[in-house]
């Protein structure tokens, strides 16, 4: 029987994890996509505690008008501000099992433009 759309994602998702994980020095900055809306969150794996976090429903953000895309950007920006004033700098990106196209891009290249290094 075929895999459905989620399956194959998860499949995906658990191949990325064996080889990227988070440390305290090099945290992983871990995104899910929504129908919706985009979330991302920067994580120490050796503890298992989110650090950060930031979505597309934060109130600064959910009030901004563009594109899905543009919003995006908005959130990578967002978690990279915070992200520089909790200490962290570098980040290992975890694209979730989606590919690194349109949102997931966007969210990412927002959170170059904000200062993380990846």
């Amino acid at each position: 029987m075929a895999l459905t759309k989620n399956q194959k994602r998860l499949r995906i998702k658990s191949r990325i994890r064996k080889v990227v994980s988070g440390t305290e020095a090099r945290p992983r900055l871990a995104v899910f996509r929504s129908n919706k809306e985009i979330y991302a969150q920067i994580v120490d794996d050796v503890t298992g505690k989110t650090i950060i976090a930031a979505s597309s429903r934060d109130k600064d953000i959910s009030s901004a008008k563009g594109t899905k895309s543009e919003i995006a950007t908005l959130v990578g920006k967002s978690i990279a501000e915070k992200a520089l004033k909790a200490g962290v700098e570098t980040i290992s990106f975890d694209r979730g099992g989606y590919q690194y196209h349109g949102r997931v891009q966007s969210l990412a290249e927002g959170a170059r433009e904000g200062g993380l290094k990846f």
